[in-house]
C-alpha cells in the first residue's frame, strides 16, 4: 500500500501526500460537515476520514488518476459506494 501523509492546511482543508515506488502526487482535499448521504464529518475525524478516503481510492486507482483538487464530496459522483465504505471504515 503506498505511503499517505496528510497535513492540515486550514480549517477543513488537506494536503495528501501519496508515495508508491519512488513516486510522489500530491492534493488538496476539502472535506464537507456532511456527504451527500448524509454521513457527517466531524472535526475530530477530519484527519482519519481524509486517510481513509484515499485507502478507498487506491484500492480502485492508482495515485496519479485521483485528482490533484477536489472535495470528499465529489468522490461518490465517481464511486457511489463511497460514502457507505467510508462509514463503514470510520465506525
Amino acid at each position: 500500500m503506498p505511503e499517505i501523509a496528510i497535513s492540515p492546511l486550514g480549517e477543513r482543508e488537506f494536503l495528501v501526500e501519496v508515495s508508491e515506488g519512488g513516486r510522489q502526487t500530491t492534493h488538496r482535499v476539502t472535506a464537507p460537515e456532511r456527504l451527500r448521504g448524509g454521513l457527517e464529518l466531524r472535526d475530530d475525524d477530519l484527519s482519519e476520514a481524509v486517510r481513509q478516503s484515499f485507502e478507498f481510492l487506491l484500492e480502485r486507482e492508482p495515485a496519479s488518476s485521483i485528482l490533484s483538487q477536489f472535495s470528499l464530496g465529489d468522490i461518490s459522483r465517481y464511486f457511489p459506494e463511497y460514502e457507505q465504505d467510508l462509514g463503514r471504515r470510520l465506525g
